[in-house]
């Protein structure tokens, strides 16, 4: 059965979620703080992580960037009792890939849960040799970025995934739905926040060369001009 890294703070909530999870057949590895939930990570890489935001030690976006240093794969879904939308953007930066805002229900979590664990995105087909993107080369099967044959830039799994769809589709418009479908598994909100900040990425990674461009086409989707 797949197993839950559960890190949150608060053991009365901990404790509901935990054993409410193991009903509906979940191993649960519970953590009572971040430095123990990324102990716990280290040891046993988890089928998925959920955790608090808000936590003493070690906070969960901190915890969020050290896991995502480790591993670039495992889903992590935050739980919080802040939603402004710069908390939420920050927690998609840091490598989220969703976000349950408290109080919330077990079963609208075990949903999220279901639909993290449940997504296989579709790999694009790897291609012979590093794309040429301007003056950048993208090395797509070893995840690497470079400029006029300088230092490579790493780019995380779901980073390259989306700059070799754009790449696929270059000069064209790739449908912010099919994307969405195909990397997050669906459409919704939060994760339409979460594209938005990958795209915001990519953006940064390929601004040395003024002639690549990554285009929003309102209402559709967005458009990588070489």
């Amino acid at each position: 059965m797949p197993t839950i890294l559960l890190i949150e703070d608060e053991a009365a909530l901990a404790l509901i979620v935990k054993d409410s999870l193991e009903m509906r057949g979940f191993t649960v590895e519970y953590a009572a703080d971040g430095e123990e939930g990324l102990r716990r990570f280290q040891a046993r890489t988890p089928d998925i992580v959920v955790a608090d935001v808000m936590m003493p030690k070690l906070d969960g976006f901190t915890l969020a960037r050290q896991i995502r240093a480790r591993d670039q794969a495992v889903p992590i879904i935050f739980l919080t009792a802040r939603s402004q939308t710069a908390d939420v953007v920050q927690g998609f930066e840091l490598g989220g890939n969703d976000y349950l805002k408290k109080p919330f229900s077990m079963d609208e979590l075990i949903v999220r849960i279901n639909a993290q664990l449940s997504r296989q995105p579709t790999a694009a087909v790897a291609p012979a040799g590093p794309l040429p993107i301007g003056r950048y080369r993208f090395d797509y099967p070893k995840q690497k970025l470079a400029l006029d044959g300088g230092p490579s830039a790493d780019l995380s799994n779901r980073e390259a995934e989306l700059l070799k769809r754009l790449y696929d589709q270059r000069n064209q418009v790739l449908e912010r739905n099919t994307v969405l479908k195909e990397l997050w598994g669906d459409d919704s909100f939060f994760n339409g926040r979460s594209l938005d900040v990958f795209i915001t990425r990519l953006r940064r990674h390929v601004k040395d060369d003024p002639q690549v461009q990554i285009l929003n086409i309102r209402g559709i989707g967005y458009k990588l001009i070489v």
